[in-house]
C-alpha cells in the first residue's frame, strides 16, 4: 500500500494517463490498483474534474457485465427510485454503514481463518470453500445478527427524521393532517 495518492488523467480520447508510471492504463489496471488498496484520483486532463467516481462506475458496470453479477435487477431498479426521493441522502449513508458493518463481518470471519489455517492468502478455494461450510452457522447467526441490526437503524433514523419533520413544519396545516402532528403520537 503506498502512502502518495496516484494520479490518473483522463483525456478525450477517454484514455487514462497513470502520472506517477509516466504511461497509459485501463480500467483493469485502475481494478488491479483498487484491489492492491493502492489510493488514486482520476481527473479530466483539460478541466482538471474529479472523475473518480465515474471510472469507479465504470468499472461496476464491467464487472456486472461478466461473470456473476452483484446486484439484481430488482435491487438496481429500487436503487434508481431513490434517485431525486427525498430520501436519496439517508439511502446512501444508509448503504455505506451497511457495508462498514459487512467489512467487520468479513474481517472477523478473515481472524477465524487466519487463526485455524495461519497464513489465509494460500488457500485454494477448494479449503474456503470447506472453511465457509463448517462456518455456516455461525455465519447465519451474524448475518441475522447484521440484518436486524440494519433493519434498527433504518427505523430509527426513519423516526429521528419524523420528528425534525414535526418540529419544522409542526405549525403549517396540511390537508389530511391533524394540526401539528396531535394524535399521531397516541398512535
Amino acid at each position: 500500500m503506498t502512502d502518495q495518492l496516484r494520479m490518473i488523467k483522463k483525456y478525450p480520447n477517454r484514455r487514462l494517463y497513470d502520472t506517477m508510471n509516466s504511461g497509459y492504463i485501463t480500467l483493469a489496471d485502475v481494478k488491479k490498483m483498487i484491489l492492491e488498496k493502492i489510493e488514486f484520483k482520476v481527473v479530466d486532463a483539460k478541466s482538471n474534474e474529479d472523475l473518480t467516481r465515474t471510472i469507479l462506475l465504470q468499472i461496476i458496470l464491467e464487472e456486472e457485465s461478466g461473470g456473476l453479477p452483484m446486484f439484481s435487477s430488482e435491487m438496481l431498479t429500487q436503487m434508481i427510485r431513490f434517485y431525486g426521493h427525498a430520501m436519496q441522502g439517508v439511502m446512501g449513508s444508509y448503504l455505506e454503514r451497511n457495508l462498514q458493518s459487512f467489512l467487520q463481518i468479513q474481517n472477523k470471519l478473515q481472524e477465524q481463518t487466519k487463526n485455524l489455517y495461519g497464513d489465509a492468502s494460500s488457500l485454494t478455494p477448494e479449503v474456503w470453500k470447506q472453511f465457509l461450510q463448517m462456518q455456516a452457522p455461525g455465519m447465519q447467526g451474524m448475518m441475522g445478527n447484521y440484518l436486524e441490526q440494519s433493519a434498527k437503524v433504518f427505523m430509527e433514523m426513519q423516526e429521528q427524521m419524523q420528528k425534525q419533520a414535526r418540529g419544522m413544519f409542526g405549525g403549517f396545516q396540511f390537508p389530511g393532517f391533524p394540526p401539528g402532528g396531535a394524535g399521531n403520537e397516541d398512535k
